[in-house]
């Protein structure tokens, strides 16, 4: 494993994480479980918090990448983790304004 998938692969879960703390902030569940009503209060938050994080390791790693992609370098993760980094963004940014107009 190179430098460069390692930190692809982090900040790709990094991104996982942020949106989908961003979307079960969105999502209006029934249930009524710890983890859902953490997620419904602090999701934005996450999400708002851990998007630019992917946005920017995944981008440090796709402009130092030698080669193309599938040459080991962590090029397709790092497009991947500026993928869900942009996702978490929106996801917390839409909840985070859904908050406030509820309010």
């Amino acid at each position: 494993m190179s430098v460069g998938r390692v930190g692809a692969s982090l900040s790709a879960l990094v991104g996982l994480l942020g949106s989908v703390g961003g979307g079960l902030a969105l999502a209006r569940t029934s249930t009524r479980g710890r983890a859902i009503t953490w997620a419904r209060r602090n999701g934005a938050v996450t999400a708002l918090a851990t998007g630019p994080v992917a946005l920017v390791v995944g981008g440090t790693v796709a402009a130092t990448a030698d080669g193309g992609l599938g040459t080991g370098n962590g090029l397709g993760g790092a497009y991947f983790a500026m993928l869900l980094g942009l996702i978490a963004i929106t996801l917390g940014w839409l909840a985070r304004s859904r908050s406030h107009r509820t309010r």
